[in-house]
């Protein structure tokens, strides 16, 4: 097998646990967490072979993908104990996930023929997708959107890719650093709170807080 698809099938399984770890904490029934671990597992490589006209998309056109998708499943389905023995096991897998995609959606985009700005905004969609439409099936904001540090850490490992490239360096050593590198961002800011900066609400004035009604005759 390639890297590129090791890679692909890697990332599909640690972010397919990542969902089945999220139904089960839903306590979903068996239909609902293999649904939940396809979804998490393929939606990033979905949107981007979509995206960079690789139709029909891997996920749905070899069986590895579902087969793999569908035993992350079943693993977590039957053995969670194992799974959440992990300190927070979905953001651990998620985490992985993330980085994996990231990458092998950068490697993909380059293959195409992407240029190096796409390829790296591309890795970090791939990297993405999956968690959003993991976390709008249980009815939770995307981790994306609120979460430290989680699609910036994805960029920065497809931009490991990316330079990789255009430097001619070898893409195995590339790809490997810029997992580890997402990987510990995301971990990093997980554990010590790293974030970007979050709008304020405003304050309302002593006078707003209260109305007439709190007023005493």
């Amino acid at each position: 097998m390639s890297l590129l698809l090791v890679l692909d099938l890697v990332g599909t399984f640690v972010f397919a646990i990542s969902g089945a770890t999220a139904g089960v904490a839903r306590r979903l029934d068996l239909f609902g967490i293999l649904v939940l671990s396809f979804v998490a597992g393929n939606v990033g490589g979905i949107i981007r072979d979509i995206l960079i006209g690789s139709v029909p998309p891997a996920a749905i056109s070899d069986w590895r993908y579902l087969a793999v998708s569908l035993l992350a499943g079943l693993i977590t389905f039957y053995w969670y104990s194992a799974v959440a023995r992990l300190r927070s096991p979905v953001l651990v897998f998620d985490a992985a996930g993330l980085a994996l995609f990231a990458v092998s959606g950068a490697q993909k985009a380059l293959a195409f023929g992407l240029n190096p700005v796409m390829a790296a905004l591309l890795g970090m969609l791939t990297g993405v997708g999956g968690g959003m439409m993991r976390d709008i099936l249980v009815a939770e904001i995307p981790t994306v959107l609120r979460a430290d540090l989680y699609a910036i850490a994805a960029l920065a490992g497809a931009a490991v890719v990316v330079i990789g490239n255009v430097l001619q360096l070898p893409p195995t050593a590339t790809t490997i650093i810029g997992a580890l590198l997402c990987f510990g961002l995301r971990l990093m800011a997980i554990h010590r709170g790293w974030h970007l900066p979050i709008a304020k609400w405003p304050e309302r004035s002593s006078s707003q807080k209260h109305g007439p009604d709190d007023e005493t005759m």
